[in-house]
């Protein structure tokens, strides 16, 4: 949520960083709603400290003025009135607020849509095969390490099955990048609930926009998140963080729940795109003049993991017409695909800025005494599975068939080879 102090002060400012990422934002609307909200709180203010000046002035009376007590009794029929007014322009200027999306950074690339992202660098080489390379369906199906006949058939389309050491691989990959971020990169590990309510999902910004990409339980009102951003973001929904408490930086792996809506085609063939998988996923919770270091650092973390994996990669900055609705500042990268032919995100890491600590109400004290602000979130995938197995599979296939695991693993596979 943005500030409506910046609304109030900046409506042009904010006009134009709205439309740099293609977002018509009713800023009138709004300052009108603000407005009448403001007016009658001052009113219903002014009203009730009438009422307690005549009240101490009643005290002292005997007998009491009929006119005074009648002139109260109207005073707080009036108070009753404006207090359910001023509750319709609050509960209208947050639904408002709730719809508006973040603002991009100044040195984010101005641009439409993806075709506008700013490749930064490209790290490693493509494989070299002395034959054609499959992709990851026909590899899969031939070493029978994923099924997804029998994943539609339990669950319908765009569900697989991982069999044999095709699960032990995905079990591998969560384990040894869980315990990089905490062995080496400084994470503490968060197990979070899978299913959050309507205000966590509403804090994280998944609510209301996205609702009809989330699964939802409408008997208990949970929502299955998409991601361990959405738990993670509240975990300190409503409180106020001591000095000394910053940085917090988390990590967690949780299944990811997604209603995806994209067409028949090209991307819904194998488990590229899939309504449910594993994401190790990194979160910050930072002071403000820290937020773009620590952007850095999320990237780098990132990057740490394709590297190690030994397969190409190269990261991208977003352009505002690419931006996700929480971000302010967001880097992709992108694992080489050889069978698919493609590059595939496998982390998308995002300064979301002061946006979701205001949505959440989450605030820290700098120093013993000081005023509270709100502090910076960031998040970033450490990596999203399956499109890291994909990438593993299709990277180091061999001629025979078989698909050689990358050396990292293999302490935590117990097998070098898929064959």
């Amino acid at each position: 949520m943005i500030s409506i102090n910046l609304l109030r002060d900046h409506p042009d400012w904010v006009r134009r960083a709205a439309e740099r990422r293609g977002e018509d934002v009713p800023v009138d609307r709004i300052l009108k709603v603000d407005a009448r909200w403001r007016a009658g709180v001052d009113k219903a203010d002014q009203l009730r400290a009438r009422r307690k000046e005549v009240g101490k002035s009643l005290a002292t009376m005997n007998p009491k003025p009929p006119e005074l007590i009648k002139e109260m009794r109207g005073v707080g029929d009036r108070i009753k009135a404006l207090d359910s007014e001023t509750k319709a322009a609050d509960d209208e200027l947050r639904a408002l607020l709730l719809a508006v999306p973040n603002l991009p950074q100044d040195d984010v690339p101005d641009g439409v849509d993806e075709s506008d992202n700013v490749v930064i660098r490209t790290v490693g080489e493509p494989p070299a095969f002395s034959f054609e390379p499959l992709p990851h369906w026909d590899l899969g199906a031939r070493l029978d390490i994923i099924d997804l006949p029998r994943g539609a058939k339990l669950s319908g389309s765009r569900f697989y099955i991982l069999k044999g050491k095709g699960a032990g691989l995905q079990r591998a990959l969560i384990s040894w990048m869980v315990d990089l971020h905490v062995g080496e990169h400084g994470y503490e590990e968060i197990y979070p609930p899978f299913m959050v309510t309507s205000e966590t999902a509403r804090a994280s910004g998944q609510l209301p926009k996205f609702a009809d990409t989330m699964y939802h339980d409408d008997e208990d009102d949970l929502w299955m998140i998409p991601t361990a951003e959405v738990p993670l973001t509240n975990m300190y929904g409503g409180e106020i963080l001591p000095p000394g408490a910053l940085p917090l930086r988390y990590v967690a792996h949780t299944p990811s729940f997604r209603r995806e809506k994209t067409a028949a085609g090209r991307d819904t063939r194998g488990i590229k795109r899939v309504h449910q998988f594993e994401k190790v996923e990194m979160y910050k919770f930072v002071e403000p003049e820290t937020s773009d270091a620590e952007l850095d650092g999320l990237v780098a973390d990132a990057s740490d993991v394709c590297g190690r994996l030994g397969v190409q990669y190269r990261v991208i900055q977003l352009s505002t017409g690419d931006l996700g609705f929480n971000s302010a500042k967001s880097f992709d990268l992108e694992m080489w695909a050889p069978g698919c032919e493609e590059w595939l995100e496998v982390s998308s890491c995002s300064n979301c800025t002061d946006f979701q600590a205001r949505r959440s109400n989450i605030r820290y004290r700098p120093q013993a005494e000081a005023s509270t602000r709100f502090p910076h979130t960031l998040n970033g995938s450490g990596l999203a599975l399956p499109r890291v197995i994909i990438a593993v599979l299709e990277n180091f296939q061999q001629a025979d068939g078989s698909v050689i695991i990358p050396e990292v693993l293999r302490p935590y596979t117990g097998f070098d080879r898929i064959g």
